[in-house]
């Protein structure tokens, strides 16, 4: 995932698919879209930075539904920069959504993911110092 500074607030940061067949699916957008591909150690096992052609940079994950992922949906899941995740989670609630998972830590960043009123799915995401 991206650093960033207050003036990403608002903005995508990163995009996610989490599956219970990673691998598989990772070949599928490796072949698709020409993305190639790099290992992510995980806890025992690996996810996967798909990474644009020609530039080596990291546009999204393939990500197995396990560990802290297990009971995310199989669906592209976009990550929102956030000055302040506790404020948001608040604001998400009192405006009618949920929070899905967490918010958990990534070293000294935070994120959640939530569903907002009309079901569509998102993750905040507060970057660290």
């Amino acid at each position: 995932m991206a650093s960033s500074s207050k003036s990403q607030t608002g903005m995508i940061g990163w995009t996610d698919l989490t599956v219970t067949n990673a691998e598989e699916i990772r070949d599928f957008y490796a072949r698709v879209v020409g993305w190639g591909t790099e290992p992510v150690a995980m806890d025992g096992y690996s996810d996967f930075t798909m990474v644009a052609p020609g530039t080596g940079d990291g546009v999204a994950g393939v990500c197995h539904a396990r560990g802290s992922n297990a009971g995310l949906p199989a669906q592209w899941l976009i990550y929102v920069f956030v000055e302040d995740i506790a404020k948001s989670i608040e604001q998400c609630r009192a405006l009618g959504g949920e929070v899905l998972a967490g918010p958990k830590n990534m070293g000294s960043a935070s994120y959640c993911v939530i569903r907002d009123p009309a079901g569509a799915v998102c993750a905040l995401y507060q970057p660290g110092e």
